[in-house]
Parts: structure tokens; sequence; C-alpha cells
């Protein structure tokens, strides 16, 4: 099962492309971007694309994100 992007909410533990871990730190939904807190080799705290968040920790579960086709431009 797949959720939307639009779903996934601040606090939310995502993961991204490269396979670092993330925490939502917003609830901007409408945006290309989105504020992170990502854990990778130093955990630092900056923009990420939308595009980019592949896995979302939603409802107990992993779930993959799906986008709508203007956010993969």
């Amino acid at each position: 099962m797949a959720v939307s992007i639009k779903d996934v909410k601040k606090g939310t533990k995502v993961v991204l492309r490269n396979g670092w871990m993330a925490d939502v730190l917003d609830n901007l939904t409408n945006r290309q971007t989105r504020m992170r807190k990502v854990y990778g080799d130093f955990e630092e705290m900056g923009s990420v694309y939308t595009s980019d968040i592949v896995e979302a920790y939603v409802g107990g579960n992993w779930e993959f994100v799906q986008h709508a086709p203007a956010t993969l431009k």
C-alpha cells in the first residue's frame, strides 16, 4: 500500500532516496521541499525535495510514498 506525500505530516519518520533516515519538521504539504532532520554521516537539518522521500512510517508500518506527477519534474 502507498501513502500520498500530502499525508506525510510533522514528526513522521521517512527514508530518503539515498537510504538515510529523516524526521519531518514541518506541515507544509503543498511545496516541493520539506524541512527535515537527516540522520546520515552527521545529524543535520535542512530542506529536502519531496521527490527524494521514498518511504514513510505511518500507522506503525513503513509505506511507499506516492508522488504527484508535478513533483517529479
